[in-house]
């Protein structure tokens, strides 16, 4: 008897702990970096997005040429090109503030220090091949699963077969399309939990948030930065907006409250 009111009382506070994420529609594009003039992607920039209170930081992931996975925006880390450089090579350059290029082993350790905001992984494109985009994927989620980091983690790709692959390792992943080039019915039988599209997509195709929420899909967009265009997606409650500026979402979604 005790036992079992042991293990009831462990399996409460899992599920009370993972629930404790900001319940808002926050999400900082790599990291909030903007305001503080911190680098992209940098783990200082992750631990500001926490800081402020973001429901997600958005990061983006690469593999090098002997296979490490790192965390950097633009394919190239201060000139050098990640896909065709060595992990040791790329730490002889410097963020300004002092940070070498993340892992992802070591960015999402630091992720899970906390559980309240949620870190948004996006797989980027390979400019080698699409073979090689799928590697990523399979290295990611196979670091995601090492680091038991499921709970912290949601997906994005703009490779519509990156996303499939990422379903099919991890059926119960959240995983976002980032392209806009397929409907919500599409998405929802790839096996997509929402769309993360360019908020232009929605103003061309002012059908597509209501018909993604029929499907059970959630809602995301990116870039939004201008406050006319971060009030017009709360009027049609969309799930999260991905921005650069963070604060000015948090001051926006303060005034309709």
């Amino acid at each position: 008897m005790k036992k079992l009111l042991s293990l009831s009382a462990v399996l409460l506070f899992t599920l009370t702990t993972f629930a404790q994420f900001n319940n808002n529609i926050v999400v900082a594009h790599r990291g909030a970096w903007k305001t503080h003039n911190l680098p992209e992607n940098s783990i200082a920039s992750l631990k500001q997005a926490i800081a402020e209170g973001c429901h997600g930081s958005e990061f983006d992931v690469h593999l090098t040429l002997d296979n490490v996975l790192v965390v950097n925006h633009d394919h190239e880390f201060y000139g050098l090109d990640i896909e065709k450089t060595t992990y040791a090579e790329l730490l002889t350059k410097k963020h300004p503030n002092g940070e070498s290029i993340p892992t992802l082993e070591a960015y999402l350790k630091e992720g899970m220090k906390q559980r309240k905001t949620k870190l948004i992984l996006e797989i980027k494109t390979s400019r080698i091949s699409p073979e090689r985009a799928l590697a990523v994927a399979d290295a990611t989620v196979a670091m995601v699963k090492k680091l038991k980091a499921q709970k912290w983690v949601e997906y994005i790709s703009f490779g519509w077969e990156v996303g499939i692959r990422i379903h099919e390792l991890d059926p119960k992943a959240k995983v976002q399309y980032l392209t806009g080039d397929k409907t919500p019915a599409e998405a929802k039988a790839a096996g997509y939990t929402g769309l993360d599209y360019h908020f232009s997509v929605y103003n061309e195709h002012p059908d597509y948030i209501a018909e993604a929420h029929k499907l059970g899909l959630t809602i995301n967009a990116w870039t939004v930065n201008d406050r006319a265009d971060m009030e017009n997606l709360i009027k049609q409650h969309v799930e999260y907006i991905t921005t650069n500026e963070p604060e000015l979402l948090f001051e926006v979604v303060g005034e309709k409250n």
